[in-house]
């Protein structure tokens, strides 16, 4: 193993704790896969889980896990009748320990942190991220250090970083702001950073792809699906799920890479505008905001990865409005039975709009990854629907308005 820029190629050592080469370039851990003893048929009986793919993940002692992964594939017969797919299924990333994709990065984040004999671990965050870190920390034994954009994150999620012990700093400006003051907080302190551009976060996260494989397999579909569909604010799932893939393909597990789909948040899309315009870089959006408070993000660090990744696997970028979000959230609920938090649905927006223009074709397998729990965030659930109608402790009351809710 090493890391290597994405940029310029130049190769790391992994002693290296720097997060970014010295021409700037993101970097990315990459295998010897001639090494790598590695095969679904030998793991065929282990259940899916982060750690069963230790092999393609790297990290040499004992693991801090809360067992993360493992989430549930579910097949979505309504909505993939509606969308005119062949097979549409949803990752439900929100049924992970701190309910959301994020325990995945961060297992494998902290734990790295361990083996550094890091004290402090910290991160800049819309929520998810803050709640994962700090949980993960608490099972650790390390401090916490958080920044958020004041304002605008869930309260579940706030709710988790404080009661696991953060030190939770409310930071008056957008997370962007926060990023830029935790980077140099990391720099001066010698705090270890666990947002995003932290290489070892990404190869947890890829495991997704790992899992997805296993469950298609194991449910008679095609080992890989034709299309993934991620929601995107700071761009690294969307390229971490593509890395989990193609290091399928190079170890000969799967034969194609699905095509990678990042969506966006129409008020902030910065990727989107970049794709459409066959930009190499985004230009950041200034004042980004979107009802879906976990992709608010107008400049995402790990943009030129996600560039790559929907690019090289022929992808697309589309960006969909908070209104189309709301009501994709609503009907995977009442349609599907799946409860997610709005970012989470701006897949399945993706998917309706896509599937609508004809960029996605009848024949597809498509997997949408829904990345947070209805719980994460219900204040926006509680404005966007009608509050639960009171009534008088009487029968007849209670049943007239009943009739009136079912004639409404």
């Amino acid at each position: 193993m090493h890391l290597e820029c994405i940029d310029c190629g130049k190769k790391h050592d992994l002693s290296t704790v720097a997060n970014t080469c010295s021409c700037d370039g993101l970097l990315e851990i990459r295998y010897d896969f001639s090494k790598v003893q590695f095969s679904l048929e030998d793991l065929s009986a282990v259940p899916p889980h982060v750690w069963k793919y230790r092999e393609l993940l790297p990290i040499s002692g004992v693991p801090i896990s809360l067992m993360e992964g493992g989430t549930p594939l579910y097949r979505c017969k309504r909505l993939e009748e509606e969308c005119g797919v062949k097979e549409l299924y949803v990752k439900h990333e929100g049924m992970n320990p701190t309910g959301s994709f994020k325990d995945r990065g961060m297992t494998v984040g902290v734990s790295r942190a361990a083996e550094l004999g890091t004290k402090t671990v910290a991160c800049a965050s819309t929520g998810n991220t803050s709640a994962s870190m700090a949980i993960y920390a608490a099972k650790a034994g390390m401090e916490a250090v958080v920044l958020l954009p004041q304002g605008h994150v869930a309260l579940g999620k706030v709710a988790q970083a404080l009661m696991h012990g953060a030190k939770v700093l409310s930071v008056r400006g957008n997370f962007d702001d926060a990023l830029l003051l935790v980077q140099r907080l990391c720099s001066e302190k010698g705090f270890y950073l666990l947002n995003s551009v932290n290489p070892y976060r990404l190869e947890g996260q890829k495991t997704i792809a790992f899992e997805t494989v296993d469950q298609l397999v194991a449910y008679g579909s095609e080992k890989s699906p034709d299309r993934v569909i991620v929601p995107v604010g700071n761009a690294g799932n969307v390229s971490a799920i593509y890395k989990g893939y193609k290091e399928f393909r190079e170890l000969d597990i799967i034969e194609d890479v699905p095509m990678m789909t990042g969506i966006q948040a129409s008020r902030s899309a910065p990727i989107v505008d970049a794709f459409r315009r066959g930009l190499a870089e985004i230009e950041p959006v200034i004042e980004p905001e979107t009802v879906a408070t976990a992709i608010r993000i107008g400049n995402p660090i790990n943009a030129p990865k996600a560039l790559q990744a929907i690019r090289q696997s022929n992808g697309v970028a589309e960006s969909v409005t908070d209104q189309e979000i709301l009501k994709a959230q609503k009907d995977l609920a009442r349609l599907e039975g799946i409860g997610v938090e709005p970012a989470s649905a701006a897949s399945i927006a993706g998917l309706r709009k896509l599937a609508r223009q004809g960029t996605i074709e009848r024949d597809e397998i498509v997997v949408c990854i829904a990345t947070g729990h209805l719980l994460k965030d219900p204040e926006t659930v509680i404005r966007s629907l009608s509050p639960p109608t009171e009534v008088e402790a009487d029968f007849d009351v209670l049943y007239e308005a009943l009739s009136h809710l079912e004639r409404s």
